[in-house]
């Protein structure tokens, strides 16, 4: 059974990217592109794996994790971030980040990522 995935990011273009590295592999359940929407739409569609852009308009990606760790502690949330936003970073780990991958994306580390959280 392949995991259901939430992809949330601002960026229209981001999300497309993340569309094309995670077919095949990976059920796309959504698409958001602000932190607000990114929980609403956790609540409605119980994904396996959340895709979260830290930078984003009125809700960034830290809080719309805590947001949601808050409704469910066991999701799994992997921060999408550009290089050198090592600070943002640790804030997303405490309020709850799996992991993390960089952009730009490189599938590879997208795959690798997204392993690591998914349970065997």
């Amino acid at each position: 059974m392949s995991q259901g995935v939430l992809i949330v990011d601002d960026s229209h273009f981001m999300r497309n990217l993340l569309t094309q590295i995670l077919e095949g592999e990976f059920d796309i359940v959504g698409e958001a592109s602000n932190g607000a929407e990114a929980v609403k739409m956790y609540k409605e569609q119980e994904p396996d794996i959340v895709m979260m852009d830290v930078v984003m308009p009125k809700c960034n990606g830290i809080k719309a994790t805590a947001a949601i760790k808050k409704l469910d502690p066991n999701a799994r949330v992997i921060m999408c971030t550009s290089v050198g936003q090592r600070e943002k970073m640790k804030l997303a780990v405490k309020a709850g980040a799996d992991g993390y991958v960089t952009k730009p994306f490189e599938e590879e580390s997208v795959m690798k990522a997204l392993r690591d959280v998914v349970p065997a």
